[in-house]
């Protein structure tokens, strides 16, 4: 096993919550969040990289609810057959 040393880092309570809060839906703690990010410093020898959740922006969400106002809707044709769609469409050209 490798040497270890302790560091201490002040940071804001709430952004540290906010952190935990991240790396644990992430599938880590805060140790091991800050040594990827340090051995990617070290690395790349610049600010690594951006570790995130995916969370789409507002107009990804309203398009997501538009869609599924949409296949809800009655009146609104649908296709099995993608051929069929395709001949419809070109025919209303």
């Amino acid at each position: 096993m490798a040497d270890t040393t302790n560091i201490s880092i002040r940071l804001d309570v709430e952004l540290k919550k906010q952190a935990e809060q991240l790396f644990s839906e992430l599938g880590m703690n805060m140790t091991t969040a800050f040594n990827i990010f340090l051995r990617q410093a070290v690395r790349q020898q610049r600010i690594p990289f951006d570790v995130a959740l995916e969370a789409p922006n507002a107009e990804t969400i309203a398009a997501m609810e538009e869609a599924e106002r949409i296949s809800r809707d009655p009146s609104v044709k649908g296709y099995t057959d993608a051929e069929q769609m395709m001949k419809e469409l070109l025919t209303d050209v």
